[in-house]
């Protein structure tokens, strides 16, 4: 599926930006305010913003926005952060 939005030529030139920044300044701000709704993740809306994710993550701190990062996510990443510790050292486990 696939969407595609149309602005009429009077917004667009009401527009106070050079006009080949428009097209990405708009879905950047877009990406910014749907992840701020938490209507999309942080990899979607880095996708729909057409940039990677450290560009992204200094976006968002730009603007201000807080990374949506809950205690599950935490615990993810903890436990990520065992396995590989277990890996690289089996024998310093705590498993």
């Amino acid at each position: 599926m696939s969407l595609q939005l149309s602005i009429p030529d009077s917004v667009l030139r009401a527009i106070r930006l050079p006009e080949q920044r428009i097209e990405q300044e708009l879905l950047c701000k877009f990406a910014v305010a749907l992840y701020t709704e938490k209507l999309l993740s942080f990899a979607k809306a880095r996708e729909l913003a057409q940039i990677d994710k450290y560009e992204f993550g200094q976006l968002l701190a730009q603007r201000q926005v807080l990374r949506h990062y809950g205690a599950e996510k935490l615990e993810d990443n903890l436990r990520y952060a065992r396995i590989e510790q277990y890996i690289a050292n089996p024998e310093f486990s705590n498993f």
